[in-house]
């Protein structure tokens, strides 16, 4: 059931390791089938800078503490955000949950209400920063949509995207007792209405990370990523929505490991592969329904808690790879993020990184530099054909979504972290200050100072929900929850009744408690709240 094995690399690479057809198979970039990047390059005049949006995943506490780290953020150079919700937040929990209770900021922000999307983004240029979420899919696009309401904002401005994750969210990301069909409702729901109401928004971006980060290998990374993003697309085509009205807001988020040229190579196969199956499988005829960005975060999994020194090393590669593969954003790892949310120091470690690569080192002038090169392209044409076996692989064992309920994908992330741990307990996979070119642990105190302060749980931030919760118009809640459950069981798009049911002031937990039940599942999985009436 597991990834196929990595076969050997040759030692070398010679023109007969190659076959390609230029035309058919590479382009110039900015042409099908984009293996050479999305975007034509152009000519840019002096201190114009580069196109790379620079970014930092962030959040703390509650909104108000993060939108502070948001604006130093912008201070210091990024020119994108990506907020990231706390352990609850992610699980669909609201703060003043029982359950939540040691949870609430320490690993995100805290966001459950649309005023919280509202204080998040208090003086952020919405118009003009582009707003990444690694937050509850459908939420994300309503609070954004509520965000700009309250501070005089165009929601057809908006840029930036939200992560969805319908088929594996239960097994790569946080438990949220939420059938697979239902994170596929929000998925497509929120795909529909963002392509009327948030046409820059990007609604739907394929989040390879989370699948990468359960330490498959890059085959599984995109395979299973395909299989989701497929399924989706088969849905919305299926509902009659026209495949190139929501197809030029998809986008992939892939992870970033230290296979140098794998993870390169990773990223040219997939824009071919997606071009291709768009055009000739879905019927995709518009040139932007082709051509997919592709943004990254480099991999969390492989920061290690030892000799810390050694992640901004990595984060560094990491960086260089993805400004070879022409991603259009990406975001380094904090060197403390295998113990702690980054911290402020971290994440100005990260921000240079991003800068010397694409200011000193000349990689970003070039449109796919490594074009050409026989091993690379090699390595591309062997990607993308184990990707596409791998896809009808498991396509062809039934429905996608039948094999997620049954268990499938949470075996496969199951034996690969195993292997994993294995091969660096072993020493089969070295990993420097873990198994190789150790230092003893007294020794091993370089940026330990900063990186093992402790993020306290926002415990007022219980305080204030219960009493904001103990406050509101109960009339107006109940009647924004029972119109959301009217819409999910009549078959409607749940996302007009969700941003409403917001704006009466509804919290996150409490309109997913109502979907729940729309799905035969208990209000609260938890058995400790109960629905307002």
């Amino acid at each position: 059931m597991g990834s196929p094995t990595r076969p050997e690399r040759a030692l070398f690479y010679t023109p007969a390791s190659v076959s390609v057809d230029y035309e058919r198979d590479l382009g110039d970039p900015g042409s099908f089938p984009y293996t050479r990047g999305t975007r034509a390059p152009r000519t840019r005049a002096p201190g114009e800078g580069h196109e790379l949006i620079v970014r930092e995943l962030s959040g703390e506490g509650p909104p108000e503490r993060s939108n502070e780290q948001f604006h130093y953020l912008l201070e210091h150079g990024a020119t994108g955000l990506d907020v990231i919700g706390d352990t609850p937040t992610q699980c669909f929990m609201d703060p003043d949950h029982p359950y939540a209770r040691h949870a609430v900021g320490n690993q995100g922000v805290s966001v459950c209400r649309g005023a919280d999307f509202a204080a998040l983004y208090e003086g952020i240029p919405l118009d003009r920063v582009s707003c990444d979420h690694s937050l509850p899919g459908g939420f994300a696009a309503a609070g954004l949509f509520l965000a700009a309401e309250a501070h005089g904002h165009d929601p057809a401005r908006l840029r930036g995207s939200a992560i969805l994750p319908p088929l594996f969210a239960e097994d790569t990301g946080y438990s949220s007792n939420l059938p697979i069909e239902l994170h596929m409702r929000l998925a497509t729901d929120s795909i529909e209405f963002c392509s009327e109401h948030m046409p820059r928004f990007h609604p739907f971006v394929e989040d390879t990370y989370y699948i990468s980060d359960g330490s498959v290998d890059v085959v599984d990374e995109m395979a299973l990523g395909f299989v989701e993003l497929r399924e989706v697309v088969r849905r919305l085509i299926a509902r009659g929505v026209d495949v190139d009205r929501f197809a030029p807001r998809i986008a992939l988020l892939v992870n970033c490991r230290m296979d140098f040229f794998a993870e390169i190579a990773k990223i040219r196969a997939s824009r071919r592969l997606y071009a291709r199956m768009m055009r000739d499988e879905f019927g995709a005829r518009d040139p932007r329904s082709l051509a997919i960005n592709v943004a990254a975060h480099t991999s969390g999994a492989t920061m290690t808690s030892r000799q810390i020194a050694n992640n901004i090393a990595r984060g560094a590669i990491q960086a260089v790879a993805l400004t070879l593969a022409g991603v259009r954003a990406m975001e380094i790892s904090a060197f403390d993020e295998a113990i702690r949310t980054p911290s402020r120091d971290a994440h100005i470690v990260g921000l240079g990184t991003q800068h010397v690569v694409a200011l000193e080192t000349g990689a970003a002038d070039v449109a796919d530099p490594l074009g050409g090169a026989w091993y690379v392209e090699a390595l591309t044409d062997e990607l993308e054909a184990r990707i596409a076996q791998r896809i009808a692989f498991i396509e062809g064992l039934g429905d996608v979504v039948r094999l997620a309920e049954d268990g499938f994908f949470r075996a496969i992330f199951a034996e690969a972290m195993v292997d994993r741990a294995q091969e660096v307990a072993d020493g089969t996979r070295p990993v420097v200050g873990v198994n190789v070119n150790e230092i003893a642990p007294a020794r091993d105190t370089l940026l330990r100072d900063l990186t093992e302060k402790r993020i306290a749980p926002a415990y007022e931030r219980i305080d204030e929900i219960a009493a904001w919760r103990a406050a509101r118009e109960p009339g107006a809640v109940v009647a924004g929850l029972d119109r959301l459950e009217t819409d999910c069981r009549g078959g409607a798009n749940v996302m007009p009744a969700l941003v409403g049911a917001l704006r009466a002031q509804a919290s996150m937990g409490e309109c997913i408690g109502v979907l729940r039940e729309c799905y035969d599942r208990p209000y609260d999985p938890l058995g400790c709240v109960e629905r307002p009436r």
